[in-house]
């Protein structure tokens, strides 16, 4: 179904095909008239399925109409809330260029913390008519009188799941106290966990469910390679594989700001341009990063789970788990970084003896397995654990684990 017969404006219509969009993806096809039409939405789909313009056309073409309706003028309509300053960029950046597009621009404000909060105060004078934010910065400036939330017509959560898991639960609750009861709520989410379905029961009125199958969220298919390889010798074997594929785009990730910054420098000196990205960086430092990988100056960029989401760039070819994520939503955040907008793309996992009942948890959990390859000199030689301890059945995935604290409160309850 091309946009012409979405409900979209021609206006919009024509933006969205000057911003790249030949025609809708399965995610869009299905939310962008459900916004329209005023509704509550739910809406499930795989990384680089085109969550961001399922609700960014809609978005702004309702707020177009009720500033031609008469209402004062940059008034906030629409607050997108989103968990890391990344999202925000990018969801901001996605809005802003639509806009170009369009006679009657709209003013949008991005605000994350990380930098000054006084340049985000200058932009909200005189009002905006959509704001992008991170919970705390949003907090803030409310705390700041920067501004007002008792006209919000429209609240997105996008990427729901990783607000929850990083811990925003209190400031969603602060939040919501502050926006109108009467309003459209839509909730954009790769996952829907437990805690995350049990905030958008209480959030949504009689919301439409959008659920997008894997396969038909994304066009292009990412090839999935696991390597065995013993951890001391993943470093050689990264380099070899950057070297002899010709990779001028890798994205690879580590479990700790540490590993990433060791990364990074042991690939620098080694010939490699590489740099890190976590969030203990400033927030001008990752952005340049950012802006200097998707021109290609950096050729390996050594990321935490923090640049998991957010990282929009088309033709990145080649996604390396150097330390394997610590849950199996993690796994499909982190390798939808490629094989975007159609394009092809490859994931690549370092498996060791430690690391294989993990990885193998990981597979169950998408229902694909994934063969094991060895590389000619790398072969492992550290041999499997005789038993994997794993009384739980969950593998040792983030979330699952027993708290010290929970250990203690059951020793407690049985004496």
């Amino acid at each position: 179904m091309p946009f012409t017969r979405l409900g979209l404006s021609p206006a919009l219509v024509h933006a969205a095909r000057e911003h790249g969009f030949l025609a809708p993806t399965p995610i869009q096809t299905a939310a962008i008239p459900l916004v329209l039409q005023g509704r509550d939405v739910r809406a499930q789909a795989q990384t680089g399925s085109g969550k961001t313009a399922a609700f960014a056309l809609p978005l702004l073409q309702r707020v177009q109409q009720a500033a031609r309706a008469g209402e004062k003028p940059r008034r906030l309509r629409a607050l997108v809330l989103v968990p890391t300053r990344e999202l925000a960029a990018q969801v901001g950046a996605t809005l802003r260029d639509i806009c170009e597009h369009i006679a009657e621009p709209l003013k949008i404000v991005v605000a994350v913390g990380g930098v000054s909060i006084n340049p985000q105060m200058l932009r909200l004078r005189g009002g905006a008519d959509i704001v992008v934010a991170t919970p705390g910065r949003l907090l803030d400036l409310v705390d700041h009188n920067a501004l007002k939330l008792a006209d919000v017509a429209t609240l997105v959560l996008d990427e729901a799941d990783r607000l929850l898991d990083l811990g925003f639960a209190d400031e969603l609750d602060r939040i919501l106290a502050l926006l109108p009861a009467t309003r459209q709520n839509l909730c954009f989410s790769a996952t829907f966990p437990p805690a995350v379905q049990k905030l958008t029961d209480a959030l949504l009125h009689d919301p439409a469910r959008i659920d997008i199958e894997p396969e038909a969220a994304r066009a292009a298919q990412i090839a999935q390679r696991a390597i065995e390889v013993d951890p001391t010798r993943r470093t050689a074997l990264l380099r070899q594989l950057i070297l002899e594929n010709g990779w001028r785009q890798v994205l690879v990730f580590v479990a700790s700001k540490n590993a990433a910054d060791n990364l990074a420098d042991k690939l620098y000196r080694a010939g490699i341009d590489a740099a890190p990205f976590h969030g203990e960086l400033s927030q001008g430092r990752r952005e340049q990063v950012l802006a200097d990988f998707k021109a290609a100056r950096w050729q390996v960029v050594v990321a935490t789970d923090v640049a998991a989401r957010g990282i929009d760039i088309a033709q990145l070819p080649v996604v390396v788990n150097y330390d394997l994520p610590r849950s199996p939503t993690d796994y499909v955040h982190r390798i939808g970084r490629t094989g975007r907008a159609g394009e092809a793309g490859v994931a690549i996992s370092f498996v060791s003896a430690a690391t294989e009942a993990h990885f193998r948890l990981i597979e169950k959990r998408q229902q694909q397995r994934v063969p094991r390859e060895r590389i000619a000199g790398f072969e492992p030689l550290d041999t499997a654990p005789a038993s994997v301890s794993d009384p739980d059945g969950t593998g040792g995935i983030k979330g699952k684990r027993k708290s010290k604290k929970d250990k203690l409160r059951e020793a407690a309850g049985k004496t």
